[in-house]
């Protein structure tokens, strides 16, 4: 690039002293054929000899534009010449803070994301550049660290049944005095652990399906509609814990994939029993307003701190410890996903005596 610069800039300038070299041509002669001319017949006396009038005109015309153009022929190149190095050393110097992007963007790898431009000075549109590239690394490399965090959160959750499996099958097979009994028990756990392999692995490929976009068609979906089977999936549980669950939905339309949005208002639900406390309380309500389908779920539970509510969202962060080893962990990641695939926002607030409250708002149809 620097060299086309420099090209195009000495171009320009040879053109520009090509066309003055030839305005002063013109000039030169139109001036001196401009003298005021003396009567016709007059003579006038050259070195003793006598030379027509008119002839006299026109020949210092015709010696003023030679003296030009001799004049011009030697400055041409010189100027050109000028031009060209100082094209060179100017666009050199405007380039600089390019070669600084460029040669940042070369050392860049997964390894080294942290590394930034931080282009001193202002340098216009090429600072504009900078700027945008370093905001550029830093989603990526937040990305990339999201992405470590996943694959290590995701690797030890797979590892905990395959070890729970690999321990219960090793336990047994060591014991020859191992009986019917002895294997079946050993059957249940590890059928219990696969399982709970099987509902993470999933959890992870609807947490990749959403992540990627919603690829089903859209359809009209009523928020209301969908709160009561997620209530009857956990109903056993709930009963089991005494809750007090109320309800106060009213219709709440959208648009967009009815199995995604049933795994909202089932995760929702199913999160607000298990980190329930016993004989606690459940309250889901939908509505619609202002252009919006609204879906909110509260429940009482352990008390949460402002500062992790947003950590909640993440995968494998679970509510509460006694809910470890229940689920895995991907409940709102899922949800979250899934809603901003439909041009959706998800929040949580904490209840002031313990608890949570996830509110969901949808585009309304």
């Amino acid at each position: 690039m620097r060299l086309r610069l420099t090209v195009l800039c000495t171009a320009l300038a040879a053109c520009v002293s090509a066309l003055l070299l030839w305005l002063g041509w013109l000039l030169v002669g139109g001036v001196m054929t401009a003298v005021p001319t003396l009567p016709p017949g007059t003579t006038v006396r050259v070195r003793d000899l006598p030379v027509p009038a008119e002839a006299l005109s026109r020949a210092l015309a015709d010696a003023a534009r030679n003296d030009v153009l001799r004049t011009g022929l030697v400055a041409f190149p010189l100027v050109v010449a000028a031009a060209a190095v100082l094209s060179y050393v100017a666009v050199g110097r405007v380039l600089r803070p390019l070669r600084e992007v460029t040669g940042t963007a070369r050392r860049l790898s997964a390894e080294s994301l942290d590394e930034r431009i931080a282009l001193p000075g202002r340098y216009g549109e090429v600072t504009e550049l900078a700027e945008s590239f370093d905001a550029m690394l830093d989603r990526l490399h937040a990305a990339f660290e999201m992405q470590r965090r996943f694959v290590a959160n995701a690797s030890h959750e797979l590892r905990t049944p395959l070890a729970v499996m690999r321990t219960e099958v090793d336990v047994t097979l060591a014991d020859p005095l191992a009986d019917v009994a002895e294997l079946r028990r050993m059957a249940e756990v590890v059928r219990g652990a696969t399982y709970r392999a099987d509902a993470l692995v999933q959890g992870l490929l609807l947490l990749a399906r959403t992540e990627a976009g919603v690829a089903g068609p859209a359809v009209e979906v009523d928020l209301a509609a969908l709160v009561k089977p997620a209530l009857a999936a956990v109903r056993a549980e709930a009963d089991e814990r005494r809750l007090r669950v109320r309800l106060d939905c009213a219709p709440a339309v959208t648009a967009g994939d009815p199995a995604l949005l049933e795994r909202v208002v089932g995760n929702l639900v199913e999160n607000a029993v298990r980190h329930n406390l016993e004989g606690g309380w459940l309250e889901v309500a939908t509505d619609a307003d202002a252009g919006w389908a609204r879906l909110r779920v509260s429940s009482s539970g352990v008390p949460v701190t402002e500062a992790r509510v947003g950590e909640l969202f993440e995968p494998f962060r679970r509510g509460a410890p006694r809910a470890a080893g229940s689920g895995s962990g991907l409940g709102l990641s899922i949800v979250r996903a899934v809603v901003s695939a439909h041009r959706g926002t998800v929040t949580a607030a904490p209840v002031p005596d313990g608890g949570l409250t996830v509110t969901v708002h949808l585009p309304a149809a």
